[in-house]
């Protein structure tokens, strides 16, 4: 099977680069000449993604959001330290070739790394895959081994050791997610405040921390062109070291099944309630398995997963209902969030994932 792999587009009107500037500073920082080309990757809610052309080169560009101003959440030198020290161990991230952090070139703090080609799945599957279930269970497979994978790094070995806190982890997030919700609320959903209770006082005990990515899912991973294996690793921007469990709970959360209801699929979610799908208790499954790790607390690990992603949604839609912005995709935030919360009472309830 051979897909056509994912491709730029043209930059979004507002979000262009300075080519001028950005072509003196590769002919500089790199050592090379060439014509100097941007194209844009359209996918993506945070961080800037381009494809820069340098003569005969191609590399990929991040920077962060226009007119953003919150430093923690767009951090380039956090990206930049977490590949630079995977690259060499974990053949899935792509190298870093180039920083820039003083945001003298660009505007913003940015950086280079090299382009892995091949293809992003999305939710509509590509129609020679989509009637090939086998084949769509493989692709299942393999991004949960690549989970896998990551949570095995040596992250102290590999210069991550100062990297995060995995002491407490598991209750810091449950307590900081809890509270940006309360800091953004704008609707009475009792399932939110139910599930954050619940995970309040069921806490599992810790297990081995591991370097997790916090946003693992299909739109975030590149295939290759055969879909026999996963060339690249995307959107690092929230890694740290923590319970690896935490990290399952929120690719969990992302994972949408045929027997959830009707209106949960409503959910921009990838393509994981397609025909030939593992479920969520499938994918669970081959990650303990592969992994060696053991849990009877699914549930939690998954309830938490789907209170963080309400809680992202309920900023969004916070910064729509105070004018702060005036998408009007933002209007339909306040649904995702009362359902993904529904989800996971329902979740606590049936004491299932």
């Amino acid at each position: 099977m051979s897909l056509v792999e994912d491709a730029p587009k043209a930059v979004r009107a507002g979000e262009e680069l300075d080519v001028v500037r950005l072509s003196s500073y590769l002919d500089k920082e790199l050592g090379v000449g060439g014509a100097v080309a941007v194209e844009q990757f359209p996918g993506g809610h945070s961080n800037l993604t381009y494809l820069v052309h340098h003569g005969d080169r191609e590399y990929v560009l991040r920077r962060p959001p226009h007119g953003s101003k919150v430093k923690s959440a767009h951090d380039m030198g956090r990206e930049v330290k977490v590949l630079s020290a995977l690259a060499p161990v974990y053949a899935r991230a792509p190298r870093v070739v180039a920083y820039e952090a003083t945001g003298e070139v660009l505007g913003a703090p940015f950086y280079l790394m090299e382009r892995r080609r091949g293809v992003i799945l999305r939710k509509d599957l590509p129609p020679e895959l989509a009637s090939d279930h086998a084949a769509v269970r493989r692709v299942c497979e393999i991004l949960v081994d690549a989970l896998v994978d990551l949570h095995a790094v040596d992250y102290a070995a590999a210069g991550l050791g100062d990297f995060g806190k995995p002491a407490g982890y598991i209750t810091r997030q449950v307590t900081g997610w809890t509270e940006r919700y309360n800091a953004s609320q704008t609707d009475d959903l009792p399932a939110v405040t139910e599930v954050a209770a619940w995970l309040a006082t069921h806490q599992p005990a810790e297990g081995p921390s591991s370097l997790i990515h916090n946003d693992f899912k299909f739109d975030n991973v590149i295939f290759d062109r055969s879909l026999e294996s996963i060339t690249g690793v995307l959107d690092w921007e929230m890694t740290t070291i923590g319970d690896p469990l935490m990290d399952l709970g929120t690719s969990l959360s992302y994972w949408a099944q045929a027997s959830d209801p009707p209106a949960y699929h409503q959910l921009p979610f990838g393509p994981t309630a397609r025909p030939g799908m593992m479920t969520r208790e499938e994918v669970a499954r081959r990650y303990l398995e592969r992994s060696g790790r053991k849990t009877d607390d699914l549930v939690f690990f998954y309830a938490f997963g789907l209170l963080k992603t309400a809680v992202i949604a309920q900023q969004i839609y916070y910064r729509f209902a105070k004018g702060l912005t005036t998408d009007a995709r933002f209007a339909q935030m306040i649904f995702g969030v009362r359902l993904l919360a529904e989800q996971a009472r329902s979740s606590i309830e049936r004491n299932s994932i």
